[in-house]
């Protein structure tokens, strides 16, 4: 939670731009804005930070974001969200969330890598 006491959970701060008052919105686009922005920033002081490589595109991507956005309305929050700033609170339920974020992540690379093959 910031000093303004809001909570910098990414979802919540997208979906909010949609249900916000007009004095609410400019917080919320300078913040969006700055995650997309700060990267192109940095690769302006280093331009290695540009030669990321994702091991998909196209379709697989868009099913990806679209399986985030739906896991974040089911989980009541995005990992940021819970991980950062919920257990930064000790709030019970963000605790328990980021165990289930965690568990999942293990336990999918772990098939993938070691029964699937991938």
């Amino acid at each position: 939670m910031g000093s303004a006491g809001r909570i910098a959970g990414i979802s919540g701060i997208l979906g909010g731009l949609f249900s916000s008052t007009k004095a609410d919105r400019g917080w919320r686009i300078a913040f969006l804005a700055g995650l997309v922005l700060g990267p192109f920033l940095a690769a302006l002081w280093k331009a290695e930070f540009l030669s990321v490589n994702f091991p998909v595109t196209g379709p697989l991507l868009v099913i990806a974001g679209v399986l985030v956005g739906l896991g974040t309305q089911i989980g009541g929050g995005c990992t940021s969200g819970h991980g950062v700033c919920g257990n930064a609170r000790l709030s019970m339920r963000s605790v328990i969330a980021t165990l289930t974020f965690m568990t999942t992540g293990v336990v999918t690379v772990f098939i993938l890598r070691h029964v699937v093959g991938a």
